[in-house]
């Protein structure tokens, strides 16, 4: 299994990983059966993502698109953040192996779920503006979560 430069680089080099302790929404999402488990914090003024961080356990892919998710919603509008995709993840990384595109779609889930966070923290229901969260998950050792 080949990996880009880019995925190389996320995994030697990761940004923003640790906790924010003030963090205004927390997101956790994974499966400990596929062993990748993202958490997302992020720290949000005016609307606008200030800091966002993550803690993963899991394989190199799952290391490299919580780094890549992380640095592409730094800085953008909460609505902005919530249109990241599991494929826009994916194109900046140059590509993932088949296999591994679940850890993009964990990616995309940990933002909702810490966005869904700062929404019920504020008092508002995340449903209508963030949608479903799903986790992923496992039959007979296969991840149905990049279906």
């Amino acid at each position: 299994m080949a990996y880009s430069e880019k995925v190389m680089d996320h995994l030697a080099n990761p940004r923003n990983v640790g906790e924010l302790p003030d963090a205004d929404g927390i997101g956790e999402v994974g499966n400990a059966k596929c062993g990748d488990i993202m958490k997302m914090y992020i720290k949000v003024n005016d609307g606008v993502i200030t800091d966002v961080t993550f803690k993963t356990f899991g394989c190199g892919a799952a290391f490299a698109t919580s780094s890549m998710a992380t640095e592409l919603i730094k800085g953008k509008t909460i609505e902005d953040a919530l249109k990241l995709t599991n494929q826009a993840v994916m194109e900046a990384l140059d590509g993932l192996p088949p296999v591994k595109v679940h850890c993009s779609v964990l990616a995309e889930q940990a933002i909702k779920a810490a966005v869904a966070d700062y929404y019920t923290r504020q008092g508002i229901d995340p449903t209508p503006l963030v949608g479903k969260i799903s986790d992923c998950d496992h039959e007979e050792g296969h991840c149905s979560c990049s279906l």
